[in-house]
């Protein structure tokens, strides 16, 4: 009988650290079982009990768990194995600072006085640096906002989903009055190219909310922008201080029409702040935290599953990185050439060039710029190695082709940094990525994921029970760079445009190559 107590606190022991080295809670694991086999599934109560050692699972059980885990049986009684073996993940995901040396020069008043001369000489708009504020704001909170989350959650009672009726009756509920108005596209500049640009919605103060009537042909733009003015009316008490919601162009910008370079309105950062917190409620509304996850869970995370239930692909890749028991994703919107209109990096992941502005020479290998050069390719899934100084990280992300309501083209991207995942399960990252990445470099920058690799990260993929990481796995890894004119394959990316601009550090690289 003792041996039976101690076999049952041995492997209530292992499997509680493995759960929580994962992310996932008792419920979470229990519906991951059921996605398994709804039969014997365990019931949060009874995984309770396993893990402080009461109840011994039967063997088709143990098994069950073990390949939600992607481990033998017989791991969770092995006496010898090492538990120290599974490390916790490295902290990860903090943007990167710099000490503020000295001090009184970071003063409000010299900060002041300052902001507007960088703009100006950037060529930054108000609103860019409000975006940018709010970004570093977002990735410092790692995405976290209670209580934006908790007024969405009373407001929609975390039914899930909600369909357009169901939010024009929330909508009259917080007594708004629903208005159509018919505006097709129209041409609008994009700093320095023509964008086709089309006004969704907007909100007129104290209560009415005037939606384009194209959007009756596309429920879950729809539903959004219902969503969107619901969440001004119950955070903002419909003040009506909140930008017009459009597509495409500085019309589509926010707030609307913004500063210029040369000074910053205090209503750039106010309307940016107040159509950041409306957008997370929408998305907090149509998609609550457990009914989404465990959506999710069945759908293995594929972004397509969203069309089931008439969401857009922007709502369920943003969601996803909140809702997620892992905590490494990152973000992007990118549109032609190569601007991102929006980022979130919760794991870190250095920026890729083409944010704010457009500049001559994006890393063509990442993903979100490549799909936008490709326009015969709906979606994939991609592993990558990214470059940086003496550094290689290792990522996967998935990408999606759309067009906007507008009909621009542009790319959704969500990605997630692999080796906290690794490190989670007891495989050393360091030596995997150095392999892949040197047969990456040994075949000039892309190359088949080897079978060792690929059985680690398929291992991952299904802990974390993220199909397109697995899907990843038969396509090239590639290597990635910040910049085509610093890429590590020893030359400039394909496709790369050529640029006239040098900056100090390229040519102090080649004085000093030139004269070795």
């Amino acid at each position: 009988m003792s041996r039976l107590v101690h076999r049952s606190h041995l492997l209530g022991a292992r499997l509680r650290s493995l759960r929580k080295r994962n992310g996932l809670t008792l419920e979470e694991l229990s519906t991951r079982c059921v996605a398994l086999d709804r039969e014997l599934a365990p019931s949060v109560s009874y995984l309770s009990m396993i893990e402080s050692g009461k109840r011994v699972p039967s063997a088709e059980l143990l098994s069950l768990l073990a390949r939600v885990f992607q481990r033998d049986p017989s791991w969770f009684l092995d006496e010898n194995a090492d538990l120290g073996a599974l490390r916790p993940p490295e902290t990860r995901g903090s943007p990167a600072r710099i000490p503020l040396e000295p001090a009184f020069l970071f003063s409000k008043e010299v900060l002041q006085a300052a902001i507007p001369e960088l703009l100006s000489q950037t060529g930054t708009t108000g609103r860019q640096f409000a975006h940018l504020l709010i970004r570093s704001h977002q990735e410092l909170s790692r995405n976290d906002f209670p209580e934006l989350e908790r007024a969405a959650e009373e407001v929609g009672e975390r039914r899930f989903p909600l369909g357009v009726d169901d939010l024009m009756r929330l909508a009259r509920r917080h007594g708004l009055e629903i208005r159509w108005f018919e505006r097709k596209a129209v041409r609008a500049r994009d700093q320095d190219q023509e964008v086709r640009s089309i006004l969704r919605s907007f909100f007129e103060a104290p209560r009415i909310v005037y939606l384009n009537r194209a959007l009756q042909a596309d429920p879950a733009r729809l539903k959004f922008d219902l969503a969107l003015h619901i969440g001004h009316k119950v955070l903002h008490g419909g003040d009506g201080r909140k930008s017009p919601h459009a597509t495409g162009g500085e019309m589509g910008a926010s707030p609307d029409g913004g500063s210029s370079a040369s000074a910053i309105d205090p209503n750039d950062v106010l309307y940016a702040w107040r159509d950041f917190e409306c957008s997370f409620f929408a998305g907090a509304l149509l998609c609550p935290r457990a009914p989404f996850r465990r959506f999710l869970t069945r759908e293995r995370y594929r972004v397509e599953g969203g069309r089931k239930l008439e969401l857009t692909p922007a709502v369920v890749m943003r969601r996803m990185t909140k809702v997620s028991p892992y905590r490494y994703w990152h973000f992007f919107d990118a549109y032609p050439p190569g601007y991102l209109r929006a980022v979130y990096r919760g794991n870190g992941i250095p920026l890729p060039w083409g944010n704010m502005a457009q500049v001559t020479d994006p890393c063509p290998n990442w993903a979100v710029f490549r799909m936008l050069d490709e326009p015969g390719t709906p979606s994939g899934s991609q592993i990558s190695i990214l470059r940086t100084e003496d550094r290689s990280l290792l990522y996967c992300c998935h990408s999606l082709r759309t067009r906007d309501m507008a009909g621009n083209p542009h790319v959704l991207s969500v990605g997630i940094d692999l080796a906290p995942a690794l490190e989670a399960n007891g495989i050393d990252a360091s030596p995997l990525i150095a392999g892949l990445t040197q047969e990456c470099f040994r075949r000039g920058g892309t190359a088949p994921i080897p079978h060792e690799t690929a059985d680690a990260l398929r291992l991952v993929a299904n802990v974390l029970n993220i199909a397109w990481v697995e899907e990843a796995c038969a396509q090239p890894a590639r290597i990635i760079c910040p910049r085509s004119t610093r890429c590590p394959r020893g030359g400039r990316c394909e496709r790369a445009q050529v640029s006239r601009a040098k900056e100090i550090r390229d040519l102090r690289e080649e004085i000093v190559d030139r004269l070795r």
